[in-house]
């Protein structure tokens, strides 16, 4: 075996495997996953991490109230990560693809799916008459006042002063 087979042989697979990262961190950099919820009230855009970058509030909006509204919010918002989070095992794959890292990957986005309920979503927990309500912090405890001492006559001053 030629020992420069060798080398040259690690030498490109070194540089594809490179070549293969960077366009993976341009293509995560363009990752976002969006999506709207069945009336069209809510859409949500997510970043590669999950984090919010876009809500938008359509006019049904408003007619839900507030409990309706948050519930469909994170209801729509865990779809949109879902969907980024497809996108993001779509860009590793060409790097990780038989390997256990990758496994790991997709293992956990899996479970993360799995252990969310299917059947109830969060809008079908909120009850018709549930109306947001009011935290209520006890009012701060007020010291008692400060009195200032009243100034001493100097007669009375030594006779009240035991030193």
């Amino acid at each position: 075996m030629d020992p420069y087979a060798w080398v040259n042989d690690f030498e490109a697979r070194a540089a594809e495997l490179q070549r293969k990262a960077a366009e993976a961190q341009e293509n995560l950099a363009a990752v976002s996953g969006t999506a709207s919820s069945k009336d069209g009230a809510v859409t949500v855009t997510v970043g590669p991490n999950g984090g919010l970058t876009n809500l938008q509030l359509g006019h049904r909006a408003v007619e839900l109230g507030a409990p309706r509204l948050t519930a469909l919010i994170l209801e729509t918002a865990r779809q949109a990560q879902k969907n980024a989070s497809a996108q993001v095992v779509e860009v590793f794959r060409p790097i990780g693809e038989g390997t256990e890292t990758m496994q790991m990957i997709t293992d956990v986005i899996e479970a993360n799916e799995d252990a969310e309920p299917d059947e109830t979503h969060a809008l079908e927990q909120i009850e018709e008459d549930d109306e947001p309500v009011a935290e209520t912090k006890p009012a701060p405890a007020q010291a008692p006042p400060v009195r200032g001492r009243r100034p001493a006559d100097d007669e009375d001053d030594d006779e009240n002063q035991p030193w």
